[in-house]
């Protein structure tokens, strides 16, 4: 008995280190587990967040054109409203699935941002609807949309720590700027 008394620091030695290296190892896993966690989570925002935005492009993108038809844009592609209006519900179609998952996954602020873009995406329909002739008019909301879209992009961006972006407003050399608005 002499001999194991001798030989127990040694053993609790070992049960001491086995039981340190589990809870190391299992920490370490459940670490490594919530970081992959959470890179998943941010691909399927960013996923959402691009999704939403391609969505409301198309429609924006569709508005422009309509516009054009009426001499308030410049798009060099009009679509007449007969044209337009099935394109316009297609796209209207594909954007409700896409704010709901927005609205799922998306930050208080990205979800804000995207409803303030997406009024003023409404208004631009509405306008087009009413088969309005006012350039002017037409222009303040596309630069309202504009800047709804970028507000929208900053959000996104500092939602996923992500560095700052472009603004997509670039003055075009003299070359260019004959060219349709680029959008």
């Amino acid at each position: 008995m002499s001999e194991f008394i001798q030989q127990l620091p040694a053993l609790i030695g070992v049960v001491i280190g086995a039981l340190g290296s589990y809870v190391v190892v299992v920490r370490g896993d459940r670490v490594r587990f919530q970081r992959e966690q959470a890179a998943r989570w941010e691909e399927r925002k960013l996923t959402v967040y691009g999704e939403y935005a391609r969505t409301l492009k198309r429609s924006v993108t569709l508005a422009y054109r309509a516009a054009a038809h009426y001499g308030n844009d410049r798009h060099p592609h009009p679509l007449t409203p007969e044209e337009a209006q099935p394109l316009l519900t297609q796209a209207t179609i594909e954007r409700d699935p896409a704010g709901e998952a927005l609205i799922l996954l998306g930050s208080p602020e990205v979800v804000e941002r995207a409803r303030v873009w997406v009024v003023v995406l409404l208004e631009m329909e509405d306008f087009l609807r009413r088969q309005t002739r006012d350039p002017a008019a037409w222009q303040a909301m596309v630069e309202r949309q504009r800047a709804g879209r970028e507000g929208y992009y900053a959000a996104v961006r500092e939602d996923l720590a992500l560095p700052p972006g472009h603004s997509a407003r670039r003055p075009l050399s003299p070359a260019l700027q004959s060219l349709p608005d680029q959008r």
